[in-house]
């Protein structure tokens, strides 16, 4: 079954953890036990209603505070498809934990609460889906009963937005508007009957219609290997396979590859997944590639199809999300994790700090804690990537602090 990976962003109070607790409760995902700690919770607290955001926010201080601190997945499913849920922070303090959740979802429900329209806060969610390159997001205007149900508030916070969307670098993006009040529960599942000016579809009908061309960048295949396959049975006494997941395309029997860093070049012989012969590798498919040659492909390399090169350097631009305690300054060294690759790198320089709320960029000698900014690094061997707008998984890293072994940040190569 198809799984989608959704994140949610929003302001504190614009009711993210309640509307996936209704995206739940509607879709009779919430178990008995779960259901009932709702029931019984939302009357001690002498409310006639039940508080879905108790279906999400797990931590103590959460549910205390009625905020969202850190990231927590979410799962269900449908007949149609599964759904898994990155329930992130919206507070600014809380950026680095907002890249973290966006950074492997294909889709972002952004929500806007009805009564405060587009805020400073808006303009930080949709940079930072922007940044990450999600291609849908669906602009859920929350909190629509507390408005009457206004069309003119609706078509005033949409045309805000839209403003907003012209500041954008990335413009292959497809967004959806759709007036929700998830306490009520009109247009997260079910139709909702006070909106008889709206035509279009419910947050899960959407959701459910996402093609895999609607949440995919289109890319060239990459195949990191992660392990050398060498059975040495008298069955297979001969076979050598590079077992990895197949990343940005498909690669296919017959296709002519190259073997990075190496550079040497063979054809696919076959694909296997388990005991199973298959004829192509579809995206993010995990297999075994055998090749007609025999050729040095050990764990760490890649394999390309021929004419689709990534770059190879030993330098290179990125934007850094820095989420350590400790600042990164000029000179700093760290581990690049980049696929299945450590390296160490250098920061050459600290360009410029970029604010995420669109008001432009800051000269800074250093990072501190939630700062997104662009940073030049020296590594000591060479790395085959790709540019991030180009490809998401080639494009990306992880930076691991040398003495800790901690991971202090998050890059996308530019």
């Amino acid at each position: 079954m198809e799984v989608l990976k959704i994140a949610t962003a929003g302001s504190v109070d614009d009711g993210k953890s309640t509307l996936i607790g209704r995206l739940l409760y509607d879709t009779k995902s919430l178990t008995t036990d779960k259901l009932e700690a709702i029931e019984k919770t939302s009357k001690q607290k002498g409310y006639d209603y039940l508080d879905f955001s108790l279906a999400t926010d797990g931590l103590v201080a959460e549910r205390e505070q009625g905020i969202t601190i850190d990231v927590a997945h979410i799962y269900f499913s449908t007949p149609k498809k599964s759904y898994i849920i990155a329930d992130t922070p919206g507070h600014v303090e809380y950026t680095r934990n907002m890249v973290t959740g966006a950074s492997t979802s294909q889709a972002a429900i952004i929500l806007i609460d009805a009564r405060k329209g587009v805020i400073e806060q808006t303009n930080r969610h949709f940079f930072i889906n922007n940044l990450l390159r999600i291609k849908n997001v669906i602009v859920a205007i929350n909190k629509m009963d507390l408005v009457d149900y206004s069309e003119e508030t609706y078509n005033a916070i949409k045309a805000d937005f839209e403003t907003l969307m012209e500041k954008r670098d990335y413009q292959d993006q497809n967004i959806t508007f759709i007036p929700v009040s998830a306490l009520k529960g009109d247009n997260v599942v079910h139709k909702g009957e006070n909106f008889s000016w709206y035509d279009g579809k419910t947050l899960l009908e959407h959701l459910e219609q996402l093609d895999k061309k609607d949440v995919f960048n289109v890319g060239t295949p990459r195949f990191p290997v992660q392990y050398v396959i060498r059975p040495k049975t008298d069955e297979f006494h001969d076979f050598r396979g590079f077992a990895g997941k197949v990343y940005g395309g498909e690669l296919s029997v017959g296709d002519e590859v190259v073997a990075l860093p190496s550079q040497t070049k063979s054809k696919i012989k076959d694909i296997y997944f388990y005991d199973k012969k298959f004829e192509t590798a579809s995206r993010r498919s995990s297999v075994t590639i055998t090749l007609e040659d025999e050729i040095n492909v050990s764990r760490g390399d890649m394999l390309v199809k021929v004419g689709d090169m990534p770059k190879i350097d030993k330098q290179f631009t990125a934007t850094i999300s820095w989420m350590d305690a400790k600042n990164m300054n000029a000179g700093g060294k760290y581990i690049i994790q980049h696929g299945v690759n450590k390296v160490l790198a250098k920061v050459d320089s600290i360009h410029h700090k970029i604010n995420p709320d669109y008001s432009g960029i800051e000269e800074v000698d250093s990072l501190k804690i939630n700062d997104i900014a662009k940073v030049s690094f020296k590594l000591n061997k060479p790395i085959f990537f790709d540019a991030f707008k180009d490809h998401r998984t080639n494009g990306s890293f992880i930076l691991i602090d040398t003495q800790s072994n901690n991971t202090v940040g998050a890059g996308f190569i530019n």
